[in-house]
């Protein structure tokens, strides 16, 4: 598939490309980064150009779609569809630039990414999502989209780090989208 960009009233998402590079090697060096997800630790500029190099294989293979967060002319984020099967199903990730943080880009830009994968045009009927057991702004995030808690996996996330606990949650594309309780978030 070619890349394709989506559009929110606030938001950009498109596909990284060289222009992207800098930022995402400058918002990497935020430990947050590293400390939640797979990106290498430390991270180097030669890192943030592998992984645009990737994108555009990735999206050419249908393996993953991955776009760029702008917030009007600031990058703010990595937000894709990751581990895409040809029987409908992927699972969401992101992260956001510290500068991004608590204005609900990861929200906006979730659902335009959730729109996408379920559009009659992709057919996706079931996205996952995962996070390092304490990860909460990613949870309440994937909460606010509609993903649906279904449990902690022992050692079951692998990064350079290790293995960790996750959470898992998922959303099917007949769900309501509507906030529903997470056990993890309650109390």
């Amino acid at each position: 598939m070619q890349p394709v960009d989506l559009q929110t009233t606030r938001l950009t998402l498109r596909a990284p490309g060289p222009d992207d590079i800098e930022a995402i090697f400058e918002a990497c060096q935020d430990p947050e980064i590293p400390r939640w997800t797979t990106v290498p630790s430390p991270y180097a500029r030669s890192d943030a150009e592998e992984f645009v190099a990737k994108t555009a294989t990735w999206w050419h293979d249908d393996a993953q779609y991955v776009w760029t967060i702008r917030l009007g002319s600031s990058f703010a984020g990595v937000i894709g569809l990751h581990e895409v099967t040809p029987r409908g199903s992927a699972e969401i990730g992101f992260w956001l630039s510290p500068d991004a943080r608590g204005q609900r880009v990861l929200t906006e830009a979730g659902r335009a990414v959730i729109d996408f994968a379920f559009s009659p045009e992709i057919g996706m009927r079931r996205l996952s999502w995962r996070a390092v057991v304490g990860n909460v702004p990613s949870a309440k995030t994937a909460r606010a989209l509609g993903f649906r808690y279904e449990g902690t996996l022992r050692q079951a996330l692998t990064s350079p780090r290790g293995r960790d606990d996750g959470w898992v949650a998922g959303l099917l594309a007949e769900d309501d989208r509507m906030p529903h309780p997470w056990p993890v978030l309650e109390g």
